[in-house]
């Protein structure tokens, strides 16, 4: 589509063509029934088939076993920086918890409010500029579980592999930035959860991969909602889900699938940062802020020499149709994320940008 330009956003962020393409299709007149999918009731028929094939091909994609539960909640990965701890850490125990940027801050703000939490790792003394070594990791002596953040979208870092708890305690990510971008090992872990609105889908969904034990010792006196064993057993129908949202995830799983997988996707992510990474450590003018050895590869983040240049980089790269590149808020500088769904010729076009830039500047 000629008309659209090369989206850097770091979410809600890119979307496959072609499911954006079928989205709007659905949503005039969704599988020919002449409702738009917008105005489906979530107990026909014809939802009750896409949410059934969104679980489907989610599993196939991540070999999901069988005593694990697929949901799609509601509320953001925000909402489970609560929902965890509520179900399952009480206050005479202690959770541990990786800290390796503002995401993991916030989880470890909201677990404080349920138990105790012991930050295993952290890497704020270099401005979260690194993932820790196994061997800087110090988990306590009987975690209840341990989180961690497996891509950090503001710093721009990524664990190249999970963590390994201390004495088999369930392992919880927030996989927010970097679901499915490559193959995952789900046996690993006791919960993932995803919002969708960077690699999955758009904003309003929340996708939670959970261990079948850990949803029965979840607390059974908590709101009703906010249990996990709710949504379970009401097939994440308990009340009305985001419909459109969920179609929409189906259809990026569906868009994975057909692009070969999680190791198709993951070879394409690398050499999509490669390009980009290899442009910044020949520049003269940026730099990534970020150690080699904990790049993400879906968020690179950089810097350029001042402020000013920057300011000036970030409009220019606008006005040829290179948009969201302005870094977080929180840091500043420049920040291109290129999720599953952002195209090799995007980066390429960026890369050309920077050459550019720097040689006028």
């Amino acid at each position: 589509m000629s008309e659209r330009i090369y989206n850097f956003s770091a979410g809600p962020a890119i979307l496959p063509e072609p499911v954006v393409e079928a989205t709007q299709k659905a949503l005039w007149n969704f599988d020919g029934s002449g409702v738009g999918l917008m105005e489906c009731s979530h107990r026909s028929a014809a939802f009750s088939a896409v949410i059934e094939q969104a679980e489907e091909n989610c599993r196939k994609l991540a070999s999901i076993p069988d005593d694990y539960s697929v949901l799609f909640l509601q509320g953001g990965a925000s909402s489970q920086f609560y929902m965890a701890p509520m179900n399952l850490l009480k206050t005479d125990q202690t959770a541990d918890y990786l800290n390796t940027g503002s995401w993991s801050k916030k989880a470890i703000k909201e677990a404080k409010l349920f138990g105790n939490v012991h930050v295993a790792a952290s890497s704020e003394d270099e401005n979260f500029s690194y993932i820790p070594s196994s061997a800087q990791i110090r988990y306590s002596q009987t975690p209840r579980y341990v989180h961690f953040t497996s891509n950090n979208t503001i710093a721009g870092t990524e664990w190249k592999t999970e963590p390994t708890p201390a004495n088999h305690a369930p392992l919880i990510c927030d996989a927010s930035s970097d679901i499915f971008s490559r193959p995952i090992d789900v046996r690993k872990y006791g919960i993932i959860y995803a919002g969708a609105q960077k690699n999955l889908g758009p904003a309003g969904v929340t996708l939670v991969i959970i261990r079948n034990d850990l949803i029965e010792q979840g607390a059974d006196n908590l709101p009703t909602m906010l249990q996990y064993r709710t949504h379970k057993k009401a097939g994440s129908c308990f009340n009305t889900p985001p419909a459109v949202g969920i179609y929409v995830v189906g259809e990026v799983l569906k868009w994975i699938r057909d692009f070969g997988g999680l190791a198709a996707i993951a070879e394409y992510n690398q050499e999509k940062a490669k390009l980009v990474y290899d442009a910044l450590d020949q520049s003269k003018m940026f730099r990534p802020t970020v150690r080699p050895d904990s790049r993400s590869l879906m968020n690179v983040c950089f810097r350029a020499t001042n402020e000013a240049l920057e300011t000036q980089f970030i409009k220019e790269a606008k006005a040829q149709g290179l948009d969201g590149l302005k870094g977080h808020r929180s840091v500043g500088g420049m920040r291109a994320s290129i999720y599953n769904a952002f195209p090799q010729a995007g980066c390429a076009r960026l890369v050309e940008f920077i050459k550019e830039f720097e040689a006028k500047n």
